[in-house]
């Protein structure tokens, strides 16, 4: 790996560029840097749903899944390196059916809403989308492995599986459901 960095302001990237952990300086424009941000920020957005009151088993997964896209971000700045196991997309898996399992069957689309925390939920849902279509742009210029890719992929609907989750943890006692979206077809349809 790169050098650990003991200056955080180097004026090296003054020029628009950016080092890379292989030592190469690249446009801070590039596929690659695109990747690696939608990444960071997701991590960095994982990181405010953490200060939310949560169950504690979806506490600990949320800080694994901060450490595996820390490894992430590793892997895409480093061409050709390995940081990112396929045991951590099994773990995204296990976890997925684990929260799915307990949840009420979809009847209608879901708004991303409802507690602060399910919410939050929903916008890394959306930032994991966004940083999986940057590293699908990267992967039609630059060979990579699967497993960044399919882990962004799971790790998107596992937050959504997840903002339910959140939707339904009241420290109060109260009941909590998902905010459905109130289709005008589905509505007109229940009245004929």
């Amino acid at each position: 790996m790169g050098q650990r960095l003991t200056q955080i302001a180097t004026r090296t990237g003054d020029n628009g560029t950016t080092g890379l952990g292989d030592n190469t300086r690249v446009s801070k424009n590039s596929l690659r840097v695109h990747a690696m941000g939608d990444v960071d920020e997701l991590n960095s957005n994982i990181g405010v749903l953490l200060c939310e009151d949560m169950p504690q088993g979806v506490r600990q997964l949320l800080v694994e899944i901060q450490h595996q896209l820390f490894n992430l971000g590793g892997e895409l700045s480093i061409p050709g390196f390995e940081l990112l196991k396929p045991e951590a997309v099994l773990a995204l898996d296990a976890a997925l059916a684990q929260h799915n399992e307990h949840l009420p069957r979809l009847q209608e689309f879901i708004l991303p809403a409802g507690t602060r925390a399910a919410s939050l939920a929903h916008v890394c849902r959306t930032v994991a989308r966004r940083a999986e279509r940057a590293v699908v742009a990267l992967e039609g210029q630059e060979a990579l492995k699967d497993t960044p890719r399919q882990y962004l992929n799971r790790l998107s609907d596992l937050m959504f599986v997840l903002a339910r989750v959140l939707n339904r943890h009241r420290t109060d006692g109260t009941a909590g459901d998902d905010v459905y979206w109130k289709s005008e077809r589905l509505a007109q349809a229940a009245t004929e």
